[in-house]
C-alpha cells in the first residue's frame, strides 16, 4: 500500500507540473476558448454548443474502421509510450489497469456528421501516462498507433486535456472489439478520428507529423466547432 500511495503521489505531482506547463495553451484552444463557435443547443462543460455545426445526434454508435478489426486478447495487449520523453515505458494489461482510473461522461463527434452524446467511459487519462514518462521540454505533439496500423497526431495542449482518455470500458462493460477494444483513445474536443482504436503505442514528438487520414486530406487540427474537417 505504501508503494502504491507513493506512486500515486508522484503521478499527481508530475501531472500538476504538466498542467501548469500547458495550461495557458489549453485555455486558448478552440474547444475551450473560441468566442464564436459554430453549433447549436446548450453549452457543454467547456462552453461550446453541445452540437457542433453540421452534426446530427444519433442514438446508435456506428462502426467505422479501415476494414480490419484486430482481435487482441488482453493477455497479449501491450502499450508502449515512448519518443521524446525522459522515461519510456511499456504496460501490460494488468499494469495498465493498476494506473489511476478515471470515470467520465463525454460526447463523440464523427467527421461523417453524426454525434453521440453522454457516453460513459472508464479509462486512463493520457495526462497520467505523460506524467509517468515525463515529456521533454522539446515535445510538442503525440502520435497514436493502433494494432491495425492506423496513426493519428494531436498537439500536446490537446492531448493533455483531462477528458482525453485511453478507455477500456463503455457503459460498465468492456469496450467492444468493433469500437477499438480492448483499449482506444477518445478525444471529445476533436473529431473522433483523432482517437485511435486498438491503441498500442503513443509516441511523443518534438515536431508535428501527419497521421493516416491527415496525409489523405483530413484536417490536422480537427476542431468540430469550426467545421474543421478537411485541410484547406
Amino acid at each position: 500500500m505504501k508503494d502504491a500511495a507513493g506512486k500515486l503521489a508522484r503521478i499527481v505531482e508530475a501531472r500538476m507540473k504538466l498542467k501548469a506547463r500547458f495550461e495557458e495553451k489549453m485555455k486558448k484552444t478552440p474547444s475551450v476558448g473560441d468566442d464564436r463557435p459554430m453549433g447549436s443547443g446548450n453549452n457543454n462543460r467547456h462552453g461550446m454548443p453541445v452540437l457542433p455545426v453540421g452534426q446530427t445526434i444519433t442514438e446508435k454508435w456506428p462502426v467505422l474502421d479501415l476494414g480490419l478489426q484486430p482481435d487482441i486478447p488482453t493477455r497479449e495487449w501491450r502499450l508502449v509510450v515512448d519518443g521524446d520523453v525522459e522515461q519510456p515505458m511499456e504496460f501490460s494489461w494488468e499494469e495498465f489497469l493498476a494506473l489511476p482510473q478515471t470515470d467520465d461522461i463525454s460526447d463523440f463527434h464523427c467527421v461523417t456528421t453524426w454525434s453521440k452524446l453522454n457516453m460513459q467511459w472508464r479509462g486512463v487519462q493520457l495526462l497520467d501516462l505523460a506524467a509517468l514518462v515525463t515529456p521533454k521540454d522539446s515535445a510538442t505533439h503525440v502520435m497514436f498507433y493502433g494494432y491495425d496500423d492506423y496513426t493519428t497526431n494531436i498537439s500536446l495542449e490537446e492531448a493533455l486535456k483531462p477528458d482525453v482518455l485511453l478507455v477500456h470500458t463503455f457503459e460498465g462493460n468492456p469496450l467492444p472489439k468493433e469500437h477499438g477494444g480492448p483499449v482506444r483513445v477518445i478525444t471529445p474536443q476533436l473529431y473522433a478520428w483523432k482517437g485511435a482504436k486498438w491503441v498500442n503505442r503513443i509516441e511523443f514528438m518534438s515536431r508535428n507529423r501527419l497521421g493516416f487520414w491527415e496525409e489523405r486530406g483530413y484536417s490536422d487540427t480537427a476542431y468540430p466547432w469550426r467545421n474543421d474537417r478537411y485541410s484547406k
